[in-house]
């Protein structure tokens, strides 16, 4: 899959660069990273839909937004792009990523970038099963991967998961059928009770997979790419600890069967932006469980091994040279991410 996307109008390299973080929630840490990037020379403004939100109060600027499904989102945030002057848009989650990617010609039409793959690729990442489909059918492994839970062929223990899931939500192991079945339904009705209900609604009765367990050792990773969806570099970090869903400690690797593997999916794919990703490595074999089109969680390990991503994405909108050190971690660094107490001001 190749994507084609204009690279942004390069800006005065003193002209001031508004940033706008959508769904920022507790992305606190990529605020300061583009503040960092920018070093005076414009604003990082930070939109959600709620205004408990800790990356609101770090921003320069912050709006709380309508809900993303809202008819009256993509109007909301024109008027706050043309109002606030932005520059370049970045969406932080999944759900409103596929919203932009579909209204990408209205942002550039008042002169605001999206860093959003093209709708088509942005829905596969959000769909774990067209995502399994696609890993499929270029040839990676996959784990088996079932619809229906009295498939004659299930052997347990399996992983019973939302089809558009994210965050960890819903996610559970069964080790015999009667918990299958039991798990089944059980993230069938948590699925209709929560944000998940949205995705799902397109095809809720095939809304929840069931996988074979993958035995190995867990990884994440980045790939990055630039505005034409050119390969710029990528970083490996084997998971040593979870929690709700996201890597809490994580070491930076040079696991060369990995980066075999994702070289090729950064050839097929051509997204733009950073491509998160999740892996397991059982024996020689490289599974791709999940891909995001986003920055996910496990990007702060990699930044504080050296690469800094929002600085090169700062540089790309003014037109200058980008080093390859930006893209480059250091192997061995270990990071755990720490606990900190943000108090809110918000507007009863």
């Amino acid at each position: 899959m190749v994507i084609i996307s204009p690279q942004p109008s390069a800006l005065s390299p003193n002209c001031a660069l508004n940033i706008l973080l959508t769904s920022a929630g507790r992305r606190t840490y990529l605020v300061k990273y583009f503040q960092q990037a920018l070093n005076g020379r414009g604003e990082v403004h930070a939109a959600n839909s709620t205004p408990l939100s800790p990356a609101l109060q770090a921003a320069d600027k912050s709006i709380v937004t309508p809900l993303i499904y809202s008819d009256e989102y993509i109007p909301f945030l024109l008027n706050y792009c043309k109002a606030n002057h932005i520059s370049l848009i970045i969406p932080l989650f999944d759900i409103d990523i596929p919203v932009l990617a579909d209204n990408r010609a209205k942002f550039e039409a008042i002169g605001t970038k999206l860093l959003v793959s093209d709708s088509a690729f942005v829905r596969t990442c959000n769909d774990k099963l067209a995502a399994y489909s696609f890993l499929k059918e270029h040839g990676f492994p996959v784990a088996r991967t079932w619809l229906d839970p009295d498939a004659p062929d299930i052997t347990c223990p399996v992983v019973i998961k939302p089809r558009w899931g994210m965050g960890s939500l819903s996610i559970y192991r069964a080790d015999t059928p009667e918990e299958l079945h039991v798990l089944f339904q059980k993230a069938k009705r948590e699925i209709s009770c929560s944000y998940l209900k949205y995705e799902s609604a397109s095809d809720i009765e095939h809304s929840i997979l069931i996988q074979e367990c993958i035995e190995g050792q867990e990884y994440g990773a980045d790939i990055y790419h630039d505005f034409d969806g050119n390969h710029k570099g990528l970083v490996i970090r084997k998971k040593l600890a979870m929690r709700s869903g996201e890597t809490d400690c994580a070491e930076i690797v040079d696991e060369p069967v990995i980066r075999e593997a994702l070289m090729k999916l950064s050839a097929i794919t051509g997204h733009i932006g950073n491509l998160d990703v999740d892996i397991f490595l059982s024996g020689e074999d490289v599974y791709i469980l999940e891909m995001n089109a986003r920055f996910g969680g496990g990007y702060p390990f990699s930044h504080a091994a050296g690469v800094n991503f929002p600085l090169a994405i700062v540089k790309w909108m003014r037109g200058e040279s980008v080093r390859d050190e930006l893209f480059t971690a250091k192997p061995g660094v270990i990071a755990q991410k720490d606990i900190a107490i943000t108090t809110l001001s918000v507007q009863k």
